[in-house]
């Protein structure tokens, strides 16, 4: 699996919206305070760390692929809360986890298949999944100016061989992986969030953390910069309001799944997940 390194102090300070989303995913979950806890994609551990309030009996694991996230997640680290630098398609725990939570990260993951299995044998029976990620349509606009631009004659030449670098998928897509993975009483919502960022200062701090990331890895050092302006330009084109605020088209798939749907009735929250 393709993974990038982020800056996870300038991430923290860039990730208004995705905290937002975190926030609003984790009040869905009814936790007696003594469950054991793995959030897939943890990033700076902001959300991670709520979660260890919500079980002061029980144990959060975060997870990232990132080396710099974990750097900064490590520094919330308590007693019932630890951080390991860790690609989680390449996960093998075995019936540790009562929930496996995922906010803002799972679109950065290609290979779902893995990713399910994976889950599954992570959980506990009766177990259960409560993730939201980037789904079909999600940053047009965005996505729109960005091709553009690599396409250009000035920076075609650095992405001849480049992947992209997320997964996005509609409803049906992701009904269908869940099927084939097994799990029961499985719910996939498709969620509306576009959001305007309040400023082109926040929309810029975005774009570089870490929307831009895969990309600028492509460029050399002596283009980076010109390649950063080009994309920074053309996205505030297309994003900037009258107002001064910036507007972005965010569609989220909510995902929520049990390993044995029968020994996860009892765990059913407000949110209606089964």
């Amino acid at each position: 699996m393709q993974t990038y390194e982020f800056n996870g102090e300038k991430y923290k300070k860039a990730s208004r919206h995705q905290k937002d989303w975190g926030t609003q995913l984790i009040s869905g979950l009814d936790l007696s305070g003594n469950e054991s806890i793995l959030d897939l994609g943890c990033g700076d551990g902001v959300l991670t760390e709520q979660l260890s309030l919500l079980v002061p009996n029980g144990t959060v694991v975060g997870i990232d692929a990132s080396k710099g996230m974990i750097k900064t997640a490590r520094q919330l680290e308590k007693h019932n809360l630890q951080f390991y630098h860790m690609n989680m398609v390449d996960m093998s725990f075995q019936e540790e986890f009562d929930v496996i939570f995922s906010n803002a990260a799972l679109h950065w993951v290609k290979n779902h298949s893995l990713l399910l299995k994976n889950s599954q044998a992570a959980l506990k029976p009766g177990g259960r999944i409560l993730w939201n990620f980037a789904g079909q349509g999600n940053c047009s606009d965005f996505f729109e100016s960005i091709r553009r631009i690599i396409k250009t004659k000035q920076f075609q030449p650095y992405f001849t061989a480049f992947e992209w670098p997320w997964y996005m998928p509609s409803k049906n897509e992701y009904e269908s992986l869940m099927k084939q993975a097994g799990f029961t009483g499985a719910e996939i919502l498709e969620e509306n969030e576009d959001r305007y960022f309040i400023d082109t200062d926040e929309m810029i701090r975005w774009i570089d953390q870490p929307s831009i990331v895969p990309f600028i890895e492509c460029v050399p050092a002596d283009e980076k910069e010109a390649f950063r302006h080009e994309v920074i330009k053309a996205s505030l084109q297309s994003a900037l309001r009258p107002d001064g605020t910036c507007f972005q088209p965010f569609r989220r798939l909510r995902v929520s799944a049990c390993k044995e749907e029968q020994k996860c009735a009892s765990h059913t929250s407000r949110t209606n997940f089964f």
